[in-house]
């Protein structure tokens, strides 16, 4: 799949005959790997531990919220990150004036995105006392992510080892009190009430490791012309943002709402396990992402080449991920979540499979940006979100979770890989796509 004399099993091989660039990629993703699997590992048995005490039905109204929230959470990030990623590699601009722009227009944001998830939530159970405080309180994280701009300063860089030391100060900090909630038997919102408080942590912690850096935010200026220009770029991808979620989470939604919260217990137990290897393309990416932009403007040659071992590489990552979990799933399923769950392996065995779409989805996201096509990123996405709940809509009352796991990887395979065979401008991603499944050079 790749070559001996590929940079990057060089430097696994030797250790040294690697440029500066690559190895600070390669120590980079290290580092955001080190930290995605720590916060897997230990994310994961929280989760299947609040999933025991709180039972089915509570656990199920709990991911009903998240994915709810998750509906609005674009508006709190408006399709920026990748772009200025890409402005702060280039340094075109004053770090200081992308910075302050960009997290004034994510705070607005994060204000909006709360207050439609309210509105919206009010709406659909406006009964349900607890429904509306815990979308609430889960809506309020929107406001932290402003903070996250610190984080795409740290990527353009190639420095998020600073960003896993904030976060996982965070994270750790209140894995603790989570236990101690287990221990104490507390009720669902003081479970919400901690993820807040994760993600208030996260925003001081990042905070302090920018300043320790000897960086200022008080020196963060805001430009009406920029927040123009970023806006304009970034507006098909917060289209597309909200097309992603749309086909990402509107099953949890739509299992809720049309067959109950206990529906969508048994099937956020299946998707914890298949979405949390959704990490790995999103670490890989950010890290090399600046390297492929740069390498766009030197030869098209190598940049193409560049996309297609990294497809090969994500696809065989995602298959090694995909093919145990459909052989093992009840065994997984009884292990972590006990009897009570067991409904959950026939969804596993199904959705585990949307695994390698989302690696090709993310894998490609770069190639739209570097080449100005992010409007096409909102079509792509529009096309797998409709499918998808037209899909849902037949194949969720007689089918539940099962029908709902269906829909989710016939849509992400539209979405990713299928709707680029009928543009001219992505026929060519989409043929590097199909000989990345195949493990063709």
């Amino acid at each position: 799949m790749f070559e001996a004399s590929d940079p990057l099993v060089s430097f696994i091989l030797f250790g040294r005959k690697i440029s500066p660039q690559l190895r600070a990629i390669v120590s980079n993703t290290g580092w955001l790997f080190f930290d995605r699997v720590l916060r897997m590992i230990g994310g994961f048995i929280l989760g299947v531990w609040i999933a025991r005490h709180l039972g089915v039905h509570q656990y199920g109204l709990f991911n009903f919220v998240a994915a709810f929230v998750y509906l609005f959470n674009p508006l709190a990030t408006l399709g920026l990150d990748n772009i200025v990623v890409r402005h702060l590699a280039q340094n075109t601009t004053p770090k200081n004036v992308i910075l302050g722009t960009t997290f004034w227009l994510k705070l607005v944001g994060g204000v909006l995105s709360l207050l439609l998830a309210i509105g919206s939530i009010v709406l659909l159970r406006s009964n349900e006392s607890l429904t509306l405080s815990l979308v609430a309180i889960g809506g309020t994280s929107g406001i932290f992510y402003a903070f996250d701009t610190i984080d795409l300063w740290f990527q353009s860089q190639v420095q998020s080892k600073y960003t896993v030391l904030a976060r996982n100060i965070a994270f750790f900090g209140i894995a603790l009190v989570k236990v101690a909630l287990l221990i104490l038997k507390a009720p669902l919102i003081a479970f919400a009430w901690a993820g807040l408080a994760e993600i208030g942590l996260s925003a001081i912690a990042m905070v302090g490791m920018y300043q320790l850096k000897g960086d200022k935010i008080g020196e963060w200026r805001w430009q009406g012309s920029l927040a123009k220009s970023l806006l304009k770029e970034g507006f098909p991808l917060l289209l597309s943002g909200f097309t992603i979620m749309i086909y990402m989470k509107i099953d949890q939604i739509m299992l809720g709402q049309m067959v109950g919260d206990r529906a969508v217990g048994i099937y956020a137990a299946a998707t914890r396990l298949s979405e949390a290897w959704y990490f790995i393309p999103t670490v890989i990416i950010s890290s090399v992402s600046p390297a492929l932009y740069q390498a766009r403007d030197r030869s098209k040659t190598d940049y193409y080449r560049y996309i297609g071992r990294l497809l090969r590489l994500m696809n065989a990552i995602a298959v090694a991920v995909a093919l145990p979990i459909t052989v093992l799933a009840p065994q997984i399923i009884q292990f972590c979540y006990g009897a009570a769950y067991l409904e959950a392996s026939s969804v596993l065995v199904i959705h585990i499979w949307a695994a390698v779409f989302v690696f090709m989805g993310v894998t490609t996201l770069p190639y739209f940006i570097a080449e100005g096509l992010t409007n096409l990123t909102f079509q792509r996405t529009f096309m797998g979100a409709i499918i998808n709940i037209i899909l849902n809509f037949f194949l969720i009352p007689p089918y539940q979770g099962v029908g709902a796991a269906v829909a989710t990887v016939i849509s992400q395979a539209i979405a990713s890989y299928f709707s680029h065979a009928f543009h001219p401008k992505t026929r060519k991603l989409f043929w590097l796509q199909t000989r990345s499944l195949l493990f063709l050079r």
